[in-house]
């Protein structure tokens, strides 16, 4: 069974960074958003809220389970894996008692670009608010942290995750693989399937989301941007796979049509502000709805908040953009511009990108086959 898609606007990708051991559950507290400011906590959301939604787009649903849409990097058959005959999902029903939602990730499902009360909110405690029916409880479970690789949502959220027994799961990582030296498709393919597994295998209904590649979030010049928009499809393309496989809730975070929409970013380009989280709140809503999984009120649609002086966004942009060039200098820059190099050399010779976007297929085509049994 193919998961459900929706169309929302695309949002800026996450900050890499340090990602210490989660420590106690515990309330989240004010900070930056860096991993060392924040631990993860469980809270109880009310059963409902008050608000509308963002609009959407949700194909209509056919008799049959729908085809996912193919990622770029698959579209030739020549590179596509062969299709593997997929059995529907268990049976998923909404639970009697309290709801339990966990969130496994990095900054973007931490909130950061969503600053409330000098804590970064986001947009699943957003979603939690709606889940519940009227006399119901949300028990909601953040063990998302900035700068978090697969590896660590595998190694180190995912053992709690289980732990918490949910009945909704989110895991939505990848960007700050692609912005490490050592990305390996086959290594980030490994995680994701050994963290959806493990959590379909509990019961939970798993949410995730496909996102845009963050060389042109930072609007790099081709030559640096290709090389990264070449590792998001591929993450994309895995994460459409394990999708599928497990019946998920997935959102289409990387529409190319919403990249322009700059009320929804924060001042540093790389997370959403509030109206972007807001937006993957709601997109995350409408499609549980339609499963009978959410029954509480949309997420608002309009900002609660006043938004960022001119001064508090420079002052943002100027901090944030700066650490993360500093943090990605040490590592991904170096490689980065040897891959940039590449990509010019093939243009002089007149080979353009094929022979490097064969070499990202077939990588990827391997850690399909690996991973799936394709």
């Amino acid at each position: 069974m193919t998961p459900d898609q929706v169309s929302v606007p695309v949002l800026p990708a996450q900050v890499p960074g340090r990602v210490p051991e989660p420590g106690p559950v515990r309330e989240p507290g004010p900070g930056p958003g860096s991993a060392s400011d924040r631990e993860p906590g469980l809270v109880q959301a009310p059963a409902s809220v008050q608000g509308g939604g963002v609009p959407c787009t949700v194909p209509p649903a056919p008799p049959a389970s729908p085809a996912l849409a193919v990622p770029p990097i698959l579209a030739d058959p020549a590179v596509r894996p062969a299709p593997e005959p997929v059995p529907p999902p268990r049976p998923r029903t909404a639970p009697v008692g309290t709801v339990r939602f966990v969130v496994l990730g990095d900054s973007l499902s931490e909130g950061v670009g969503d600053r409330v009360d000098g804590a970064w909110r986001g947009w699943a405690p957003l979603l939690a608010d709606g889940l519940a029916a009227e006399g119901q409880d949300t028990a909601f479970l953040n063990l998302a942290v900035s700068g978090a690789l697969s590896g660590d949502v595998a190694d180190r959220q995912a053992p709690r995750a289980l732990a918490f027994r949910p009945h909704l799961a989110s895991v939505v990582v990848g960007v700050n693989d692609t912005l490490r030296r050592t990305f390996d498709i086959g290594v980030l393919a490994r995680h994701l399937g050994r963290v959806c597994a493990d959590l379909d295998s509990a019961g939970a209904v798993l949410l995730t989301a496909c996102l845009p590649d963050p060389g042109r979030m930072l609007g790099l010049p081709p030559p640096l941007a290709r090389p990264l928009a070449r590792r998001q499809r591929s993450v994309n393309a895995v994460v459409h796979a394990l999708s599928a496989r497990y019946g998920a809730v997935h959102l289409h975070l990387a529409d190319d049509s919403w990249t322009e929409d700059r009320t929804l970013w924060s001042a540093d380009r790389l997370h959403p502000g509030e109206r972007g989280h807001r937006a993957v709140a709601e997109g995350f809503h409408r499609l549980l709805a339609d499963r009978g999984l959410a029954h509480g009120a949309r997420p608002a649609r309009e900002p609660a908040q006043p938004p960022p002086s001119r001064a508090e966004a420079v002052f943002r942009l100027a901090t944030a953009g700066t650490g993360w060039l500093l943090r990605r200098s040490h590592d991904l820059l170096p490689q980065l511009l040897l891959l940039a190099g590449a990509e010019v050399r093939h243009w002089a010779d007149g080979t353009g990108t094929d022979p490097l976007d064969a070499r990202a297929d077939a990588a990827l085509a391997a850690a399909l086959a690996a991973t799936m049994g394709r």
